[in-house]
């Protein structure tokens, strides 16, 4: 089943609606610091509501302590970015891909961006509005990613 990781997520409102979305899915989420807030932040855990015992939470201090863990279980790292070049909608997914998400303010850096398999983008129609919220970007890509293979019977 595809895994959403989070890398450097900053809001920790968006963060505990990620992880609400994750716990109903039973979708494992990894978040990846450093973060711009403590996993104790009463926000987050507000935002996630009394679902975190539902949730598969993995939490990396680092980028390379991420890649670790990745090198030992395999799959694809999907990179969402604006930057993207393939529109998610278009993307076949795999069970085990990661769909990768980069913080509120930045994005996913460049250096994680270069280590992606693919890059997708969410096509937005309105040319001013610069991206989505991420916990609903998040949101379109894990159901999108399910519904092809087949997880939402």
């Amino acid at each position: 089943m595809p895994q959403v990781v989070l890398v450097n997520p900053q809001i920790p409102p968006n963060t505990g609606n990620i992880a609400r979305t994750c716990a109903a899915t039973d979708t494992e989420l990894h978040l990846v610091g450093p973060l711009g807030f403590e996993i104790s932040d009463r926000y987050l855990k507000r935002a996630g509501l009394d679902y975190w015992p539902y949730v598969k939470l993995h939490y990396h201090e680092s980028l390379e302590a991420f890649k670790t863990v990745h090198h030992k279980r395999g799959g694809r790292w999907l990179g969402y970015s604006v930057a993207g070049n393939i529109n998610y909608a278009s993307f076949q997914f795999q069970a085990d891909d990661w769909l990768l998400f980069g913080s509120e303010t930045t994005g996913l850096p460049r250096d994680v961006l270069s280590h992606c398999d693919a890059t997708l983008y969410i096509p937005m129609s309105q040319p001013g509005v610069r991206s989505l919220n991420l916990s609903v970007s998040v949101a379109i890509g894990l159901f999108e990613s399910r519904r092809q293979l087949g997880y939402l019977q």
